[in-house]
């Protein structure tokens, strides 16, 4: 891992580290840092999919009903993605990730305490906007600490949190709910959550530059250039990301009430089932982004190398639909788990954007991103349960998720350009990105 430069990321007026191997030590804590606070992120956020049958219950919800409680989330945590972007770039990073971080842990312990629909879907809406800091945060720290050739990693690592979060969820969510009922559930998961920050202000410094001493120009840091968002590779990355999410959130907000509903599990098992498809999403995210790294430094092209894996880890998506035809339960589960190889793709997703953003601009070009993708969170659950009620099946509502992933390989193939970096000014940022 190249990390000679790594002592400029950390703040100037603190000393730098004299041992380049503790520096080097201090970033990849950085990493386990936001690697945690994504796992409770997703803890927090899919809590719900596991409790929903008891919820259903206790509020007498209908399919419709139950895809809006799964969808509501998805509206805050969307439009907060560029605002949030935003303040990635401009504002201290220390004070606005614990500060959005505390915000989701208040609104999952307070879902404990409501008392009607309404109330729930509040919460779920303060929840999603506080847990918008995970991506356009992460993705805009991790540019800072590491070099273009080195945050495939690190980018797949973080984002490990988020599977990782829900293979946890699948274990240890069920035995909560069985034990104290839901209720108690998001009250203690929620509050004891709050300690994370005590970390992150040890570890974190004050103010965090560029690897590279790169810096953006001071003119032009702070206006929003509204142009930014014509940009050829940001459009292509935006659709691409949306199918790439609307795969993946019909697979975290379904997957638990079809195991349950369709194949007959009971709520242990398929925790326990739908935490292996997760965990495999999950593992395959570094490993993907280790991969192409590692190929790059040894002289492959990124471009074909990054997009060329995203390929593959796409293409087995195509298994989720051999396994809703599937009548054996547990070879179902088996190619569930090969459709979860879509995970190979994520980090490389994650540093396409790096490598086409201009500096300066990484945490809004990452909300527009995750703006995109959020999209798909809100519309993925509705649509699936829309289906449900009009097929009666689960069937058709899976099957349209790969087929859309698909749709977003042809975006990343053909309309994302050559993978280089564009800092340059944004009114000229437009031309180069049609390359």
């Amino acid at each position: 891992m190249e990390g000679h430069q790594v002592p400029k990321s950390y703040d100037r007026q603190q000393p730098a580290p004299t041992d380049l191997s503790n520096a080097n030590q201090r970033r990849w804590a950085i990493v386990g840092l936001l690697f945690t606070a994504s796992l409770i992120n997703y803890l927090d956020r899919a809590t719900i999919s596991f409790a929903l049958p008891l919820i259903s219950r206790d509020f007498h919800l209908t399919p419709e009903t139950k895809g809006l409680l799964l969808s509501c989330f998805f509206w805050s945590y969307a439009l907060m993605q560029v605002p949030i972007g935003w303040c990635a770039d401009h504002l201290n990073l220390r004070w606005l990730y614990a500060g959005a971080f505390a915000v989701w842990s208040l609104a999952q312990g307070l879902t404990g305490l409501a008392g009607s629909l309404t109330a729930l879907i509040g919460f779920r809406i303060l929840l999603g906007a506080g847990e918008s800091i995970y991506l356009p945060g992460g993705t805009k720290i991790v540019s800072l600490l590491f070099t273009r050739q080195e945050r495939g990693l690190p980018s797949g690592l973080f984002d490990f949190g988020t599977r990782t979060g829900l293979v946890l969820e699948g274990v240890l969510v069920p035995w909560l709910l069985v034990r104290y009922g839901w209720r108690h559930t998001f009250l203690l998961l929620g509050f004891v959550a709050l300690f994370w920050i005590v970390p992150w202000f040890r570890f974190f410094p004050r103010h965090l530059e560029p690897v590279d001493g790169a810096v953006p120009a001071p003119e032009r840091s702070r206006r929003v250039d509204w142009s930014v968002f014509l940009n050829r590779n940001l459009l292509g990355i935006c659709l691409g990301f949306f199918c790439f999410d609307y795969y993946w959130y019909v697979l975290v907000t379904w997957l638990p009430d079809y195991l349950v509903t369709v194949r007959h599990l009971s709520i242990v098992s398929a925790g326990f089932y739908a935490s292996l498809v997760f965990f495999t999403f999950g593992v395959a995210e570094p490993i993907g982004g280790w991969i192409a790294d590692t190929l790059i430094r040894r002289g492959w092209n990124e471009t074909r190398t990054r997009k060329g894996i995203v390929t593959v880890a796409f293409v087995m998506g195509l298994s989720l639909i051999a396994a809703m035809h599937t009548a054996d339960t547990y070879i179902a589960i088996g190619l569930l788990i090969g459709a979860a190889l879509v995970g190979l793709a994520t980090g490389n997703l994650l540093t396409i954007l790096q490598s086409c953003a201009p500096l300066e601009r990484i945490g809004i070009w990452t909300g527009a991103e995750n703006f995109a993708g959020n999209l798909a969170g809100i519309i993925a659950p509705l649509a699936v349960g829309f289906l449900i009620r009009r097929s009666g099946s689960y069937i058709p509502g899976f099957e349209l998720a790969p087929i859309i992933l698909l749709v977003g390989l042809l975006a990343y193939w053909f309309i994302v350009g050559e993978l280089r970096p564009q800092n340059v000014p944004l009114d000229t940022a437009s031309v180069q990105g049609q390359n």
